[in-house]
């Protein structure tokens, strides 16, 4: 086979590597591998996260590889808040608090970029407290009734 083959890509690859070239350029981080390691593992955190239809939903909506990363994680039975969220991740990778919201942030925009806001709003009425601001929108906060 000719290697004018193997360069050749699905439209999904095609998609991938577009969103890992956002978050490399959002995120302002040094090479493609460095953006694609802060995908994958911010990818795979908030699938731990999400449930139910907005996970399906979000799945469909994102670049092949990037849906693999998100529903091939098992969803946590107690979901953590946005800033439990970054904390698990330092935890994970050892990067500190600062980098890992950072490296969410730079992550989240690209998948919202993919979802659309109708989807993200959903998303945020799914998941506990703290994920507006990690998703770069207001926390918006319902007085109890």
């Amino acid at each position: 086979m000719s290697d004018r083959h193997t360069t050749l890509r699905r439209p999904h690859d095609s998609a991938y590597e577009q969103m890992l070239e956002k978050v490399r350029y959002d995120g302002a981080y040094p090479t493609r591998e460095k953006a694609e390691e802060t995908v994958r593992l911010v990818l795979a955190g908030l699938g731990r996260q999400l449930t139910g239809d907005e996970r399906t939903e979000l799945a469909a909506c994102l670049p092949a590889e990037a849906a693999r990363i998100l529903t091939a994680q098992i969803p946590d039975s107690r979901p953590l808040t946005g800033w439990a969220f970054v904390k698990d991740l330092a935890a994970r990778t050892g990067g500190s608090l600062a980098t890992t919201r950072w490296d969410t942030g730079s992550v989240f925009s690209a998948v919202a970029a993919h979802a659309g806001t109708d989807l993200i709003t959903r998303i945020l009425q799914q998941l506990p407290p703290g994920y507006a601001l990690l998703f770069g929108r207001a926390e918006l906060i319902t007085p109890a009734a």
